[in-house]
């Protein structure tokens, strides 16, 4: 793929950048004109590389129409952006964004003849605020962030609301049916965790995801708003998780003057604490669609499963009685509840929550575990890191679903959650380092991204194909893996 063609000075033996060639004395004078056309270059684990080759020419015209018209063939490209909006968290992370973003993506940016508008963010929800209110988005064909999956999360949140209420659309109501977001966007990696560019481009890296942008790549991404009394909390991209996953973000967020490593110990004490809460699970399964969440399939550049289930009817925004349209309902006592929106893989657990998840297909993968012992709830966590079936237990299950509800056990309406959580502030306190206290807490948290939710009572519903990304989902590998020495793209 050819990102940009630039004029190359034989005489002078440098590039229009600046950087020297050498060039031998017989070709510079049989051949005084040359060109260099930069293109992308595939590498081993998804990564992506800019490269260049210089085509020599014995007469300036001749030079002159080929540029013309390789120019000429890339702005006719429309999926190319041409103008970029982009926001810099220079917090995330190991502070790194400002730099990576000057020195590895602007000058890409640039060879590419992509303009841009930055700004540097200089608190939380900065991002999330100027995309709701101030943006001038007509402007832009494509936003960019710079930083971890909660500046991800800020984006989405600030593009999908201005585009809700541009177009009449009440959030706050869960039967309502989202309108997506016209602009791609484009995420470069600078943060803690980046699992949401991990499970779309296979890599996190921030030249490729940068090459991603300027070729123009586009994948559809599904969304989940999540809401507590007709009122509109959140929205999920990647997985939501109550027990486990919401107690260690609610530990782990005590404890950020750790960095990165409390999320370890979090996880470590979170283990030992082994609490379960009791609730009830409904959900709307999707049964009228290709892949479960048990089959080997998995989601790829253009996922055939995503196309066709992205085609089906959404049914999942209905005010139709639960009892009318197939719900089904779990009661019981959980170690965790999770919905994995994708596979939710990272470096460290390559196969991820659910491995059959699917980016753009309408559903997301509610996964239930229940009540257990410490050593059959570690066997289910350490198949996280492995491939085999993470669900093949009797104490897991796990349903395709288009929608569901939690509500947990005694919880009929906010002021006696109020209550509870008041009374047992005391208990908490005295019992928080003490794993094997028998005091056990009536209620968790649910991890909606990294950010812990107000309420345990939610409803969820997913919203097919609500984004786009610069990106174009996992290619398969092996294509190039056998490639020591790729040949020119040209």
């Amino acid at each position: 793929t050819i990102l940009a063609v630039r004029e190359l000075d034989v005489g002078g033996g440098t590039n229009d950048d600046g950087r020297w060639q050498k060039m031998p004395q017989k070709l510079t004078e049989a051949y005084p004109y040359a060109f260099t056309v930069s293109y992308v270059e595939r590498a081993r684990q998804h990564r992506w590389r800019c490269s260049d080759v210089t085509f020599h020419c014995s007469d300036g015209a001749l030079r002159q129409q080929w540029i013309q018209t390789i120019r000429e063939q890339l702005t006719a490209l429309t999926s190319r952006p041409k103008h970029l909006l982009v926001y810099i968290n220079p917090y995330g992370g190991k502070q790194q964004g400002e730099c990576i973003y000057e020195q590895k993506v602007a000058p890409l940016f640039a060879c590419a003849s992509i303009s841009t508008d930055v700004i540097v963010t200089e608190h939380a929800n900065h991002a999330r605020d100027h995309l709701k209110t101030e943006a001038e988005l007509k402007k832009y064909d494509g936003v960019v962030c710079v930083g971890g999956d909660g500046m991800f999360s800020e984006i989405v949140h600030g593009l999908v609301s201005r585009t809700q209420r541009d177009n009449g659309v009440d959030q706050n109501s869960p039967e309502e049916k989202l309108v997506p977001c016209s602009l791609r966007i484009g995420i470069i990696p600078a943060g803690s965790t980046d699992c949401i560019c991990y499970a779309t481009v296979g890599i996190n890296d921030p030249v490729t995801s940068a090459l991603h942008v300027i070729v123009g790549d586009s994948q559809p991404m599904d969304v989940c708003s999540v809401h507590h009394n007709n009122t509109f909390l959140r929205y999920s991209i990647s997985l939501l998780g109550y027990g486990f996953y919401g107690d260690v973000l609610a530990d782990s967020e005590r404890k950020r003057w750790m960095g990165p490593a409390r999320y370890d110990f979090s996880g470590f004490k979170t283990f030992l604490t082994h609490h379960h809460y009791e609730g009830a699970v409904s959900f709307l399964p999707a049964t009228d669609i290709l892949g479960t969440p048990r089959d080997k399939t998995r989601c790829r550049a253009g996922c055939f499963i995503c196309q066709h289930n992205g085609q089906l009817p959404n049914l999942c925004f209905c005010s139709i009685p639960e009892y009318e349209v197939g719900w089904g309902v779990v009661r019981g006592k959980f170690l965790a509840i999770n919905a994995a929106s994708m596979s939710c893989a990272c470096p460290r657990s390559p196969m991820g929550l659910s491995p059959a998840a699917h980016l753009a297909d309408g559903t997301t993968d509610l996964i239930l575990v229940r009540k257990c012992s410490r050593f059959n709830f570690l066997r289910h966590l350490l198949r996280h890191t492995s491939k085999d079936d993470q669900f093949d237990m009797t104490f897991v299950e796990v349903h395709r679903v288009r929608r569901f509800r939690f509500t947990p056990r005694h919880c009929q309406n906010d002021s006696e959650l109020d209550l509870r959580e008041n009374g047992k502030q005391l208990f908490s306190q005295i019992c928080r380092d003490h794993p094997a206290c028998s005091c056990s807490p009536a209620y968790s948290s649910w991890n909606c991204d990294g950010e812990i939710l107000p309420h345990a009572a939610i409803e969820v519903g997913v919203h097919c194909q609500l984004i786009k990304l610069f990106a174009r989902g996992i290619e398969e590998q092996p294509l190039f893996e056998d490639l020591a020495n790729p040949p020119c793209a040209l």
